[in-house]
């Protein structure tokens, strides 16, 4: 369920050391705090009362507005907008974590809104929070410890993810969102306000409810994503062999072989689905969490 691209900066992509990487030198206001050994990329603007960490490496344009918090080891990228209050790398929010060395990594021209908090990672996976590029987090966003969040990603006002979450990227999330610990987003998927999230969602869906549920497919984002129309076809035909018809999945695999529907994107739905039903409780990841 971890079959998703996210482009994120690796350390050794910059240079060891030195206050300036590359480009104009950064901007600090006076009131700003960055502890020496951070490493700042050419033309980055640290605004007033912001604090970054000695750990911290920052790519080149990249922005923290004003009252910004970079703790601990965490590793951003170039062009990103970081607004007012969020923090990013506190510690992870686990009564097991003993201060062990974890990071979080931040990729390319995210919008990281007022008051998001992205905490780093305990050591029960890798030791990584890790965020792509081009992603949209809205105000008040909490990303929880081990979560991996794709690219192109919007998760708007008040979506909570728990901790070793996975975002597949293009995924939406709506307002207050609440995803459980070790639950999958599928890519494309659109999940509706409010909704809670027990279950891995399946990619190209859109779900809401209490518990949230695939309803139809996300048939606009499909369209404006360049899907084909025989694509969406396909993946409208199988939602409703799956979800409608309650057909099992190797007969719905059958079907739509025999109407010549087994598609790339239709597989890639069928490969998920057949990995959740391998895991627990509705979230596939749960394997990796028992083991």
């Amino acid at each position: 369920m971890d079959d998703f691209q996210a482009t994120v900066p690796m350390r050794g992509d910059l240079p060891s050391r030195g206050p300036v990487l590359r480009g104009l030198p950064a901007a600090v206001h006076p009131s700003a705090v960055v502890e020496p050994g951070a490493q700042l990329g050419g033309d980055v603007t640290i605004g007033p009362f912001c604090w970054v960490s000695a750990d911290a490496v920052i790519g080149r344009g990249t922005v923290l507005e004003n009252h910004v918090t970079i703790t601990g080891d965490v590793r951003i990228g170039e062009q990103n907008q970081i607004f007012s209050n969020a923090v990013i790398g506190g510690e992870p929010q686990d009564l097991s974590y003993r201060g062990t060395r974890t990071r979080v990594e931040i990729g390319d021209g995210n919008i990281i809104r007022e008051g998001v908090t992205i905490n780093r990672a305990t050591e029960k996976e890798d030791g990584v929070t890790s965020i792509g590029s081009g992603n949209f987090l809205m105000a008040c966003c909490h990303v929880a410890h081990d979560c991996r969040i794709g690219d192109h990603c919007i998760l708007a006002n008040g979506t909570l993810l728990g901790g070793h979450v996975r975002v597949h990227s293009r995924a939406s999330l709506s307002g207050a969102v609440a995803v459980h610990h070790w639950a999958t987003i599928g890519g494309w998927s659109f999940v509706a306000g409010l909704s809670r999230v027990l279950h891995d969602i399946p990619p190209f869906m859109l779900c809401e409810g209490l518990p949230a549920r695939p309803r139809c497919i996300n048939v606009v984002a499909l369209k404006r994503g360049g899907f084909s129309p025989e694509g969406i076809e396909a993946v409208a035909e199988a939602h409703r062999l799956l979800y409608r018809a309650k057909v099992g999945l190797e007969s719905a695999r059958e079907i739509l072989g025999s109407q010549g529907m087994l598609l790339p994107d239709v597989l890639q739905l069928l490969e998920f689905l057949t990995r959740q039903k391998e895991g627990r409780h509705g979230r596939a990841r749960e394997r990796r969490r028992a083991a």
